[in-house]
């Protein structure tokens, strides 16, 4: 690649770069830290490997908790993987992770598609994977309905994730119990003097790259890449964290910082849950800490076993079904005026806003 022979060459360093450079450390102040750059303690030692398996207690001993009312203040913390069975491939799982699939784009190693240097000279390979991840052409699966459940039941302080998909708050997760840490597609903006963008006019889906029309730069969704700050609201883990009572950790490699050690973040007597296919950062650690538990396998059956334990599986799977019917009327409804030649918004479109309005408070 030329790009190789440029200021890309050191792809390792870059590599090892933050995602996204934030002026944080693990504890709120000082240096950023690299990605596993953590203690032994924190599971990235080679003799931290040998993890023993989920225990059938561990969901049940959770739910206990949630059921005597114990667990009120509820931080989920959440990565690509609770996707997955929407269709969307997550990054790092071998052979179908966005990672391994990305010879066709020529990029000089896989994180430099959301590299904001790479990005600023060669802006195409992210605009062409972009479409993958693209919010409109994937619904909400199970696992995020139960986190809706979770906020309707009272008990969820905060979510925190890392995707960029919007799911969470197309099944009606309110956008103040939602910290969208590495950004979204949901607003644009001009990566050199950032003026901003609607996000139907910056056209991910039209195979062009968008130019500001102000100082000509590309026009990028506010995803956050390696090399930019995170957003402020990121920031409210400073005062979350410290309320939480019981976490709950899914879907996520805990590999990128300075999110990952938003886990370590919580006190010590606090119980935490891990719903993943591996065990990842502190989980690697043998023994378990005391109040950690964790449930291994397909992410999509853990949560629904939780949710059975929990007596929410049929108000998990009514909701999904209501909220399908929404979206097909919809969908149906912005057939028909398009094939009428009709601009204005139907009926049914103002039903569903209401129905999202209703579902967000």
């Amino acid at each position: 690649s030329p790009f190789a022979s440029k200021q890309y060459k050191n792809g390792r360093e870059e590599r090892e770069k933050i995602f996204p450079v934030a002026q944080i450390s693990a504890g709120g102040g000082g240096d950023p830290l690299p990605a596993c750059q953590t203690s032994k303690a924190d599971g990235c030692s080679p003799s931290s490997r040998g993890v023993k398996s989920s225990s059938p207690h561990d969901l049940l001993s959770v739910a206990r908790l949630v059921k005597l009312g114990r667990s009120k203040n509820v931080v989920v913390v959440a990565g690509a993987g609770i996707s997955t069975a929407s269709g969307i491939p997550d990054f790092r799982t071998p052979g179908t992770g966005l990672y391994s699939n990305l010879e066709k784009y020529n990029v000089p190693y896989p994180e430099a598609i959301f590299n904001i240097d790479y990005f600023s000279d060669n802006p195409q390979p992210f605009f062409s994977l972009a479409k993958v991840l693209y919010p409109g052409s994937h619904r909400p699966n199970y696992i995020h309905y139960f986190i809706r459940v979770l906020h309707h039941k009272g008990l969820l302080l905060r979510m925190y994730t890392q995707n960029i998909d919007g799911l969470e708050k197309l099944c009606g997760i309110p956008d103040d119990k939602l910290v969208e840490a590495h950004g979204s597609f949901a607003t644009a903006s001009c990566h050199l003097c950032y003026t901003p963008y609607p996000a139907e006019e910056y056209a991910i889906m039209h195979d062009r790259v968008p130019t500001c029309s102000f100082c000509t730069a590309t026009v990028k969704p506010d995803v956050v890449f390696f090399g930019e700050d995170l957003p402020r609201k990121y920031f409210l883990h400073r005062k979350d964290f410290p309320k939480a009572d019981l976490l709950i950790i899914m879907g996520t490699s805990l590999k990128i910082e300075p999110f990952a050690s938003l886990v370590n973040s919580v006190r010590s007597t606090v119980p935490r849950l891990l719903l993943n296919r591996n065990a990842v950062g502190p989980f690697e650690r043998v023994p378990l800490r005391r109040g950690d538990h964790m449930e291994l396998g397909d992410l999509a059956d853990s949560v629904r076993k939780f949710a059975e334990m929990l007596g929410w599986d049929g108000e998990i799977q009514e909701l999904m079904r209501s909220q399908e019917v929404v979206a097909s009327n919809h969908e149906s409804c912005e057939e028909t005026s398009r094939a009428e030649g009709s601009g204005a918004p139907s009926s049914s479109e103002e039903t569903d806003s209401e129905t999202d309005s209703k579902s967000s408070t």
